[in-house]
């Protein structure tokens, strides 16, 4: 019989046990094994049976044992001993607060989806999980950020396959009184709600819930509340769901609703006002729009708000690839703005112009997300070296005349939060070394650059870590394989094999991520031969442990799933590659400690980080990947392998995979297996333990999300904060005329003649040569630009690479014509072609970057060619 109605029944805690209530309550427990521990002792079986979550415990313990542990006197004393421990951590001095300068004294950070725990499953992926550990280590820092996103009710999907290996997608409802999460309530008691006004005076209204991951509060906007119709209660619904209109209203709750919400948190908790507004990738995007709004209602007018706005946001793309970002039709977008729905104060048609794609190759039609994230942000990054390079060049267009090089894209390479993904031996093993306290602060501030006492532990010690971790995966793929063909049908008497399925004395392969086609889950299937050759062989033999979700409308990527199922189905190969279904956080704190080497295969350069191996060498594992995201930045043959790439612009989809397939079996057959199986004299594997030594040593520290919050407080949030105090009222509005008059007036400058001291077409490293340039300014004044020379090596082309600019400074009064005279010296400091030209940029102290309006001016070829080059 199927229930009429479902609530939700809590437990009442003995008085002396209430502070577990505030443990379950606070997600820190997700990353801290002592808390853990605690929850495991009130009753082992159901703690495991809750799958490790504490409110699902609490839920589920009898009243009776509940009375007896009231009464225990040790888990008493333990108890007290863990909450006075999250007090402390709560409330004392870290990181943040030992540092000088004036810090933001708050960020907003903006994520369609936050992957904390499997207890809280809002997430679908890499951008959700590194959301998550962004926070946490923002936490372990001392951090002070809001985080803001979206409650599903449904969550992504549970994934599980028929019989012949086809993906089936399962939504349960989430309950969030069932959840580690408290409702935002005004100070009458009623819950905190927002609301957004739509087209055909409807309405959209939500309520925040307030989940607390350490010292992080995050914020998420829940639309299915009685107060909506039913259209509007579905905008939650789901993850990634629905057609264009749908993500609309889901981007504009997160965006606008989430700003408000942020102002109504602090307004009923007391938390400081955010300085700085970080939307990571350009689904949070309105947020600057109703920003702008505040703004307005303050005096501004709608270009000096956008600059206010612009000096406090940060803006993080993760996609390589223009398919990737969420695009709309402009006349949907323009339906949902304006006098008779959302933002009435701001013009409708300067709202669609922050999004068009104004630019060659651009749709004039279609609103871009990202493309306002970047217009509404004065400092932007990718997630690795490699992805802020394409980053730049994939968005050169929106400042043409730069390089793309000179694009104001930096980047911050992704880590990830180890305390969260270091299995309980590895950290054991390191506290064992160095003690608790300084293992805890190794893991979770990232300071040093390497972990010399890895250098301490005994070979012995390493070896036998990384087998019964291994040990500890066999068990755990047996059960979930068992779980998995039940569900497709299997009866028990058929499954007998599944108990000699894997072997801890294998080498073990894990590739686990999505599944969208780029990432070629199936690259390995390219020669089945040769993969049986590897599974089976009788000295060296590999196995391999996949996972991996697609899409729920992408049927490509469900075919390659199946593809890889209807494989490791094989009888022949069976106990060696198996395929897990639904795949999440609780499945990947398994995985990655217990796989000897994580492969990853994108098409380079389409993988923007690519966090799943940093998480596997945290543990000892080695990465077997093609250089892309963060291996290609970070890569040494200490740490593993690197797939060579037939990347050539020239080479056929399918003969690029034939060849990579190929270079990929060719090391494995060559080197890694060689590597782990064969002895020293010791009787271990010495080269492979020292390889896990070195990438332990070296790659870990660089691989940690607390490095990467360091770096965004330091080269991004503090210097946005700043910006944001000097944007006063005043000063947005002097900006935004200045702008307006220099983009007005740009047309009248010019880069009339070019001199040189020296006349040859060589000269000597070392010297130094005098430049005069004439310019004429129009309209300008010399305070409103930069001169230029811009000087480095140069290719076959003539092009300028590896450059350098220096200031030009002007000498003397104005011609009669009104043209200006600037000089300045050019030091020759490097061998070979070398070139130099000048150029003129805009000039304001409030601008972050010469390249912020995309105005430049150079000389026209015939200046140009009496300038002469200079080469060596």
């Amino acid at each position: 019989m199927k229930a009429i109605r479902r609530f939700t029944v809590r437990p009442v805690l003995p008085e002396p046990l209430r502070p577990l209530s505030d443990l379950a309550r606070n997600l820190r427990w997700s990353w801290h094994a002592g808390t853990r521990d605690l929850f495991r002792s009130v009753d082992p079986g159901r703690w495991a049976a809750a799958g490790g979550d504490p409110m699902r415990l609490l839920g589920s313990v009898p009243t009776e044992r509940l009375t007896e542990l009231a009464c225990d006197r040790d888990f008493l004393d333990r108890l007290a001993a863990v909450a006075d421990d999250l007090d402390a951590y709560m409330t004392g001095e870290r990181w943040y607060q030992r540092q000088s300068g004036r810090l933001p004294a708050a960020v907003a950070y903006f994520s369609p989806e936050f992957g904390i725990t499997a207890a809280l499953p809002q997430y679908s992926g890499g951008l959700g999980i590194l959301a998550g550990d962004h926070l946490k280590a923002a936490s372990d820092l001392g951090a002070p950020l809001i985080g803001v996103g979206l409650l599903y009710r449904h969550g992504y999907f549970r994934q599980s396959l028929s019989r012949d290996g086809w993906q089936q997608e399962h939504y349960p409802v989430l309950d969030p009184h069932e959840l580690p999460l408290d409702q935002l309530k005004e100070a009458d008691g009623a819950p905190a709600q927002i609301t957004l006004a739509l087209p055909g005076d409807r309405s959209l209204r939500a309520r925040v819930w307030v989940a607390q991951v350490g010292r992080i509060p995050l914020l998420l906007l829940d639309s299915d509340i009685e107060e909506n119709d039913l259209i509007e209660r579905g905008v939650t619904d789901r993850l990634y769901g629905g057609g264009s209109e749908h993500r609309l209203l889901q981007e504009m709750l997160l965006g606008i609703g989430g700003v408000r919400a942020v102002r109504a948190y602090c307004r009923l908790t007391g938390h400081a006002a955010p300085e700085v507004f970080h939307t990571n990738e350009g689904h949070a995007g309105f947020l600057g729009l109703e920003r702008m709004a505040e703004l307005r209602a303050e005096g501004l007018d709608f270009d000096a708000a956008l600059e206010a706005v612009r000096a406090g946001t940060v803006f993080t793309t993760h996609t390589p690839v223009p398919a990737g970002i969420d695009r709309f039709d402009r006349e949907l977008v323009a339906r949902h703005f304006g006098p008779h729905a959302e933002l009435p104060d701001l013009e409708v048609d300067r709202i669609l112009r922050l999004g068009m794609e104004t630019y060659p190759g651009g749709e004039p039609n279609l609103f871009n997300m990202a493309v306002m994230g970047l217009r509404l942000a004065q400092r932007a990054n990718g997630v690795s070296l490699l992805h802020g390079q394409v980053s730049r060049e994939m968005f050169a267009g929106l400042w043409p005349g730069f390089d793309p090089e000179e694009v104001p894209i930096t980047s911050v390479t992704n880590g990830v939060h180890a305390p969260t993904w270091v299995a309980p031996e590895v950290y054991r093993l390191g506290a064992r070394q160095i003690g608790t306290q300084r293992a805890e602060e190794a893991l979770s501030i990232g300071d040093s650059d390497r972990w010399d006492s890895v250098a301490d532990i005994p070979d012995q010690d390493i070896w036998d870590l990384r087998r019964s971790l291994r040990e500890l995966l066999v068990l755990e793929v047996r059960e979930r394989l068992r779980a998995s063909w039940r569900q497709r049908g299997a009866g028990t008497a058929e499954l007998g094999w599944i108990d000699g399925v894997l072997d801890p004395d294998v080498l073990t392969i894990g590739f686990a991520r999505r599944v969208p086609s780029y990432k070629r889950l199936t690259l390995m299937l390219r020669d089945r031969d040769r993969l049986m050759d590897l599974l089976l062989h009788p000295d060296r033999p590999v196995q391999i442990v996949v996972a991996g979700k697609a899409h729920p409308a992408d049927d490509g990527g469900k075919r390659l799933i199946q593809e890889l199922v209807r494989f490791a189905d094989d009888p022949r190969v069976r106990h060696r590659i198996v395929f897990l279904p639904d795949y999440g956080m609780a499945m990947a704190q398994k995985l990655y400690p217990g796989c000897d080497i994580w492969l990853n295969n994108p098409l380079r350069p389409l993988e923007a980080c690519g966090t799943s191996g940093m998480k596997a060498a945290l543990n000892g594992g080695l990465n077997l990947s093609v250089l892309d995201g963060w291996w290609d930045e970070w890569f040494q043959p200490d740490f593993g392998w690197a797939i060579p790439t037939a990347d050539g612009a020239g080479t056929d989809p399918d003969r690029r995979d034939d060849i990579e397939a190929a270079a990929l079996y060719d090391l494995l057959e060559q080197r890694v297996t060689r590597a782990f199986y064969e002895r020293g004299r010791s009787g271990l594997p010495d080269r492979w333990i020292e390889m896990v030594r070195r990438t332990l040593s070296l790659l870990g520290p660089k691989v940690l999300a607390g490095r990467m919050v360091r770096e965004y407080v330091d080269r991004l949030y503090t210097p946005a904060a700043h910006a944001h105090r000097a944007m006063t009222a005043d000063a947005a509005r002097e900006l935004a005329e200045w702008k307006a008059a220099v983009r007005g007036a740009w047309h009248g400058v010019t880069v009339d003649h070019v001199e040189t001291s020296v006349a040859s077409a060589t000269a000597e490293l070392g010297s130094t040569l005098a430049l005069r340039v004439r310019v004429g300014l129009g309209r300008l004044r010399p305070e409103d630009v930069e001169v230029q020379a811009v000087a480095g090596r140069v290719d076959e082309e003539d092009r300028i690479t590896e450059a350098a600019a220096v200031p030009l400074k002007p000498v003397g009064a104005p011609g009669a014509a009104g043209e200006w005279v600037y000089e300045g010296p050019l030091s020759l400091d490097r061998t070979g072609p070398f070139g130099y030209t000048v150029r003129v940029l805009p000039s304001h102290r409030l601008l972050a970057s010469g390249a912020e309006l995309g105005l430049v001016a150079v000389p026209p070829e015939d200046v140009a060619e009496a300038a002469g080059l200079l080469m060596r």
